[in-house]
């Protein structure tokens, strides 16, 4: 099922009628707020991964002990 504008728009108007103009706006704020931090959280990962991929390879083989 879809919602059209009309619904959200009395959605948005009941949502506003019940809380009132101030705690809406406080919440929108903190919506805000937590999607720049996930921004902020998801360049830094990505940096992260650029920097261990732009590393050289580590040699893992082990050693060869004495041939016999």
């Amino acid at each position: 099922m879809q919602m059209g504008p009309w619904q959200l728009l009395l959605i948005a108007v009941v949502v506003l009628v019940l809380f009132g103009r101030g705690k809406v706006s406080n919440l929108m704020g903190e919506v805000g707020k937590g999607i720049t931090a996930f921004k902020k959280g998801v360049s830094e990962g990505t940096k992260e991964v650029e920097a261990e991929i732009a590393l050289p390879a580590k040699d893992v083989t082990p050693a060869e002990k004495d041939k016999v």
